[in-house]
């Protein structure tokens, strides 16, 4: 393993961890339905939902592999469009990060009732590939990681697969301390933390994409 190589994925397992834990609808699904329904369907949740990233992935390793093997042209089209989306996003959490951190009308929306645990799967996995922010992610994320010597599409999904596996640990891990991370997660002053470090870490790859070359 080459040295960019090693370096491009220790720097995209700080970034996908730090997006991770950052509470949102995924994770609201995730503790909502572990406290309602027990661990075993809240694990459920989070496999349907990592599901959803790779299928994600998937399509975004496949995509990147096309627009960036087509023309100069087409990969500056992509890097400008997720240069400009990254410092939105970056920008947004900075100057307006969150109180609070779980929406409780959304995760009553999703939690549902009581159901055999393959429909809490396909609960998650049909919230996660419904949401276009995940796409957007992976195909702003993960050009930033790619070492020019690589397989494109294999080292893209290598990534997603890392990012998969963080997701469900994550998720695993908040469903067996759903109480206590349930009340650390919700307070303010740690959601507003949270935020600001995505939006520094947005900023940042904004501005580095916004620079690259192909």
């Amino acid at each position: 393993m080459s040295q960019a190589v090693l370096h491009s994925m220790l720097f995209f397992i700080v970034a996908a961890g730090i997006f991770t834990m950052t509470p949102g609808l995924d994770t609201a699904m995730v503790l909502r339905t572990s406290t309602g329904e027990g661990a075993a369907a809240g694990k459920a949740v989070s496999v349907g939902i990592c599901i959803g990233l790779w299928v994600w992935g998937m399509s975004a390793a496949f995509g990147l592999t096309a627009l960036l093997a087509a023309s100069q042209l087409a990969y500056n089209v992509v890097k400008w469009a997720g240069a400009a989306y990254l410092l939105y996003l970056g920008i947004s959490l900075l100057v307006k990060p969150r109180s609070t951190a779980f929406d409780e009308s959304d995760a009553v929306k999703n939690s549902g009732s009581k159901n055999r645990h393959k429909d809490f799967l396909l609960r998650g996995f049909f919230s996660n590939i419904l949401n276009p922010k995940v796409g957007l992610f992976y195909v702003t994320f993960l050009p930033q990681f790619i070492p020019h010597e690589v397989n494109v599409a294999r080292y893209s999904l290598m990534l997603a697969a890392i990012h998969v596996v963080i997701t469900l640990a994550w998720f695993w891990i908040l469903v067996a301390l759903t109480a206590t991370m349930r009340h650390f997660l919700s307070r303010s002053g740690v959601v507003r933390t949270l935020d600001r470090m995505t939006g520094c870490i947005f900023v940042g790859f904004g501005l580095k994409l916004a620079v690259s070359r192909n």
